[in-house]
């Protein structure tokens, strides 16, 4: 299992999204504001970045990516929202989704560590897809630990429509597959259709 260890707040800066996005509400980079990057960019280096922004927030990396796409375009529908659709139903997003992890590479630390059940059982792939109906908890020796204890003590987590999250449980359930309307952040997936179809 590969580990990114770019530096969050300039990898976010080079490539145009809030800290927030990537769960981190608090990160800046003050070094090199507007620097000396090239103002103009061609229609290849827009696609690439738009290819690089989701791979980023995801923490996928280039020949499993190109296998989400290779997979969404063999489904029915829009190619990019296939593709989008298809990373947020990973398990670890769903983990970050459901406020389980505060980030989701911690989320991925935390499916690979073996804390999580899916319809009760031990899932620790983080690339595993969640179905409708699907239902994530928590170990039940890992309910103790301090972090899950205070989600179970009222922290308010805000789910997207297509989660539940029953907090004094620690349960979460995949009401519905998400749609396109539930991306949260900016991103063209046309261009990143167009960069793998040259």
């Amino acid at each position: 299992m590969a580990n990114n260890k770019q530096p969050i707040a300039r990898r976010c800066r080079a490539l145009d999204i809030s800290p927030a996005v990537m769960g981190y509400a608090n990160k800046k980079s003050t070094r090199n504001p507007g620097g000396t990057r090239r103002k103009k960019v061609s229609e290849y280096g827009a696609q690439l970045k738009e290819k690089q922004k989701v791979r980023f927030i995801y923490g996928v990396l280039e020949k499993q990516f190109r296998h989400y796409y290779d997979t969404a375009s063999n489904m029915k529908g829009v190619t990019g929202e296939n593709m989008l659709v298809l990373l947020e139903c990973r398990l670890d997003n769903v983990v970050y989704r459901l406020g389980l992890a505060k980030t989701r590479r911690m989320a991925r630390q935390v499916v690979g560590h073996g804390h999580i059940r899916v319809n009760g059982k031990k899932v620790d792939i983080p690339s595993y897809q969640v179905k409708k109906g699907d239902v994530i908890t928590l170990r039940e020796r890992s309910t103790q630990i301090e972090a899950f204890k205070a989600l179970r003590e009222g922290t308010s987590v805000l789910t997207p429509k297509w989660l539940t999250f029953d907090a004094p449980n620690l349960t979460g359930t995949v009401n519905e597959l998400p749609t396109r309307a539930d991306i949260d952040y900016e991103v063209q997936e046309n261009m990143i259709v167009e960069f793998y179809s040259r």
